[in-house]
């Protein structure tokens, strides 16, 4: 070891280090933004309420790019943004991306059907549209992706293993989304805080294991987070009016909703689990043959 290399558990320190500061970052940064909307009771189509919105949704991002170009600088930079353009991986998981939150949300209806002799209602949404609006929005999730999964998910996996860091990356997401229910006029205003959580936490895992399975590209999962904001409402899950945040309810849709998501989250993790397994078995193998 030369003097210039740090022991190996004062590198662990500044990465975890970094860690907590992206949090804090990342946390104050949403939150003074969306709480500044809700406590000033702005209207979404106000100028500033709609800037002050945006910039808290790319808390995340702008986050990880100050702490990774105050410590490694524009090389560093660089390889956080490479993700963003992988794009040559298999087209099963371009269709996986599309269609992943539709399919959970139309076997609910199915089930719901077969339960209760009647369908649910649908969304008012011109099916047409929703393509439209997916690849408008995927280069907003810039915001969010290269923080949650270009920036923490790999620390945490480091840390962790990948299903764990997953689930802990999964709860902290979902809190971090709390300042959008006070928002009037959000689909979350007035919902269970608690049920979006779980929620969130098991879209996390489907997250991770597009990751894993792409290479770590973050356009993948930039396009299944467009499109789950963009499809999620074909068979909506609201609550038909707004009521205790902290309480944990749900619409009966919204139940068969979560099951379903976590039934997958549940494959997903095992997934990931024996991925790993094999992964450091192939190190195990390369090392012993140097």
């Amino acid at each position: 070891m030369t003097a210039s290399t740090p022991p190996i558990a004062q590198v662990k320190r500044r990465g975890f280090g970094s860690l907590v500061v992206f949090f804090v970052l990342a946390f104050a940064w949403m939150w003074l933004c969306f709480f500044a909307v809700a406590l000033g009771r702005l209207p979404q189509s106000n100028p500033l309420a709609y800037a002050l919105l945006l910039l808290g949704t790319f808390a995340p991002s702008l986050a990880a790019i100050l702490i990774t170009a105050r410590s490694t600088g524009e090389n560093g930079v660089r390889d956080l943004f490479r993700p963003v353009l992988r794009w040559e991986v298999a087209g099963k998981y371009y269709v996986f991306a599309l269609t992943y939150i539709v399919a959970i949300k139309l076997c609910a209806a199915v089930i719901y059907r077969f339960s209760t002799g009647a369908w649910p209602r649908f969304g008012d949404i011109p099916i047409y549209l929703i393509p439209f609006a997916i690849a408008f929005s995927t280069p907003f999730q810039f915001g969010e992706e290269v923080g949650w999964r270009g920036f923490a998910l790999p620390r945490m996996a480091e840390r962790l293993g990948l299903p764990l860091a997953s689930l802990v990356l999964g709860v902290i997401w979902g809190v971090w989304h709390l300042p959008q229910f006070f928002v009037r006029g959000a689909d979350t205003y007035g919902q269970s805080f608690w049920f979006f959580v779980a929620e969130v936490t098991a879209m996390s895992v489907t997250f991770a294991w597009l990751w894993m399975r792409t290479g770590r590209s973050l356009l993948l999962t930039m396009l299944l987070h467009s499109a789950i904001n963009n499809s999620k409402d074909i068979v909506p899950s609201v609550l038909p009016a707004p009521g205790n945040l902290f309480v944990f309810r749900a619409s009966p849709i919204g139940w068969l909703t979560l099951i379903l998501l976590w039934c997958c989250a549940g494959f997903f993790l095992f997934d990931m689990s024996r991925w790993e397994k094999q992964h450091m078995q192939e190190l195990g193998k390369l090392a012993a043959a140097q």
